[in-house]
């Protein structure tokens, strides 16, 4: 059985997108994750005080961030956007953050969820996360 994560608690996970980033928190001792909430992005910038109080109330010991690659490995439309997502967390929150391959995420968020689109985001974040912690 591989190794959990160096770190014991909390990760947050984010599947970064430029009008909704889903969010879910995981745990390293169970390396499961579950679905948070979609935050609206202009951009892909969300209200930095909603990502604050996620933080806040989860006290994570790292952020995730879904790196959307394409199938051959190569960058995607908006993996720069991510990079930048992801840069932005580490200076505003002072947290490791930790870019994550999403290489299907959606298209497996979305069977789960059936095609909605409103819980899909979170679904794809908390397989991110779990993708990490496995």
């Amino acid at each position: 059985m591989p190794e959990a994560p160096a770190e014991s608690g909390y990760v947050l996970a984010f599947d970064f997108g430029l009008r909704h980033i889903g969010t879910a928190v995981g745990q390293t001792i169970t390396r499961s994750a579950s679905p948070l909430k979609t935050l609206e992005a202009r951009n892909g910038s969300p209200k930095w005080s909603q990502v604050r109080m996620l933080i806040d109330a989860w006290k994570p010991v790292r952020l995730l961030v879904g790196l959307p690659l394409n199938m051959d490995g190569s960058d995607g439309a908006i993996c720069a956007e991510a990079r930048e997502f992801a840069l932005e967390l580490e200076r505003r929150f002072d947290l490791p953050v930790t870019l994550v391959d999403e290489r299907l995420t959606t298209h497996e968020a979305l069977e789960q969820t059936q095609g909605d689109y409103t819980t899909a985001h979170n679904v794809a974040a908390a397989l991110i996360a779990e993708t990490y912690l496995r």
